[in-house]
């Protein structure tokens, strides 16, 4: 049985190494070498694919990860911030993903320019704060932006507008690979286009991608040239992602022999981060363990916050010298994610992806800091758009900070029914954004419409039926209060 498994396995990688020359053949000029270096990145994942067969951890062997891997935030920030900082922050690279869409929020082109406050794009935000950072310490931090081929062109039209600004900015595209026919795993396209009816057959490799990506644009090299040490990586709608000084200063200054590669920012789980990927303690190094490879009779167990009490907010700190070692050693381990998708009318495909956080095994000294929640601030939905375009925070320097004025340093709880999924539908729904400093829970469903100057404070839910129309009159004040079809404002 084993040996016609290795048989099939076998075949399996030749009719792929076929297709993928047949598709390479196709390739012009330059896109042709950058290709052929994705499909060699390609060629591996589909091998280990072809060789794992089931959830990649065995359950028995997770342990807590050790006392002091973990350390809290306030342990870090009690060391200070020393006077020489800018000699550390001129060790620094920001990079941020920049491949997704902005699809899920009904928007097209990258999810970067979508406005998400005072007409600031997650772009204008970013560049704002390392800006700032540029000139309160007279440092050197560039931006760096890992785009996808989905975000590539929209992206660097816009760049030109940050001419003149103080931070140099530089892209690198993440791969490009192929969609794979789930019944014969082998490739749907046919040539390397990506327009007509070949525009579904690729995708962008998810975040995981960037290791060998970055080191294969040269710009790597280029930065540990210039005498960079460290990147600080995290996706570009995590509004709380900045720059951390206390974190910076920690990571410079260890010990030589003690040099931490790898630092992962976890938080406290709640409720709605029941799904977060963990760190774990596995074959004596730290690791991260993501729902998809939980067995599924321990996937209730994974979800618990009592066992699992922290989360991967993916703000992650990686040693440049560690990763070119790693990527030149081919040392670079990731659980593959299978990820399946259906296109073209119907056609199940896979696509096989990696997370950029699961490579924290392969560093030496890694270490998670346990970091307070403001620094997990993701606009995924349009619930999430509301609450920071609100009185909630207030703005500096493209920094979003918690406003002093609100009593609990929680986020309320927003979730705005499917009328207001797109951001187009959304923005005509509210005339101002509500006073939400007293709010603890906004549920909206069905067609409602927000008049100027409402305030919501305490739990307030707001249910339109089928065919009604619920409009907040201007100037309301709703605390504690449930409104329902007919317009009837009960106290909650």
């Amino acid at each position: 049985m084993a040996e016609f498994q290795e048989v099939m396995r076998q075949q399996l990688e030749s009719s792929m190494q076929a297709e993928l020359e047949k598709l390479l053949s196709t390739a012009k000029g330059a896109e042709a070498e950058v290709s052929k270096k994705d499909f060699e990145g390609f060629r591996k994942l589909f091998q280990r694919f072809l060789q794992v067969k089931g959830p990649s951890v065995e359950w028995a062997k997770i342990n807590r990860p050790p006392e002091d891997s973990i350390q809290p935030y306030d342990k870090i920030k009690a060391k200070g911030i020393p006077d020489n900082i800018a000699d550390s922050l001129n060790k620094l690279v920001v990079v941020k993903l920049n491949g997704g869409l902005g699809t899920s929020m009904g928007c097209k082109g990258p999810k970067s320019l979508i406005s998400v406050r005072n007409e600031n794009t997650f772009l204008d935000l970013t560049v704002q704060q390392i800006e700032h950072l540029n000139k309160t310490y007279n440092a050197d931090v560039p931006l760096v932006l890992m785009n996808s081929f989905n975000t590539d062109e929209d992206t660097k039209k816009i760049l030109q507008k940050y001419t003149h600004h103080r931070v140099k900015i530089h892209t690198f595209n993440q791969s490009r690979y192929p969609r794979v026919n789930k019944e014969s795993l082998l490739p749907v396209a046919k040539h390397m286009a990506m327009t007509g009816e070949n525009a579904d057959v690729w995708y962008p490799p998810g975040h995981g991608d960037i290791y060998a990506s970055f080191y294969n644009s040269g710009l790597l090299e280029q930065l540990i040239a210039e005498g960079k040490e460290y990147i600080f990586v995290s996706n570009i709608d995590n509004l709380g992602a900045t720059v951390d000084l206390y974190i910076l200063n920690h990571l410079v200054s260890q010990p030589n022999g003690k040099r931490c590669e790898f630092i992962m920012e976890v938080t406290d789980k709640t409720r709605a981060d029941v799904k977060g990927g963990t760190l774990i303690q596995y074959d004596g190094k730290l690791r991260l363990l993501e729902i998809a490879q939980v067995p599924k009779a321990h996937v209730d167990e994974f979800k618990s916050v009592t066992k699992f009490k922290i989360f991967n907010t993916n703000n992650l700190w990686i040693s440049l010298s560690a990763i070119k070692r790693l990527q030149e050693q081919n040392a670079m381990d990731m659980e593959i994610i299978v990820n399946p998708k259906t296109i073209n009318g119907g056609l199940n495909v896979i696509q096989l992806e990696t997370a950029v956080g699961a490579a924290i095994k392969c560093f030496d000294n890694a270490l998670g800091i346990n970091v307070p929640r403001s620094r997990f601030l993701p606009v995924k939905t349009t619930s999430d758009l509301l609450l920071v375009m609100s009185n909630l925070y207030s703005l500096e320097a493209g920094s979003l900070n918690m406003s002093e004025r609100r009593e609990f340093p929680t986020t309320p709880h927003v979730k705005l029914g499917s009328s207001f999924t797109k951001v187009q539908e959304y923005v005509t729904r509210f005339e101002s954004i509500p006073d939400m400093l007293e709010l603890d829970h906004l549920t909206v469903s069905g067609d409602v419409t927000f008049g100027k100057q409402v305030s919501l404070k305490g739990t307030v839910i707001i249910i339109a039926n089928h065919g009604d129309r619920i409009d907040i009159p201007a100037g309301s004040m709703l605390e504690n209060k449930i409104v329902s079809g007919n317009l009837r404002i009960l106290d909650h």
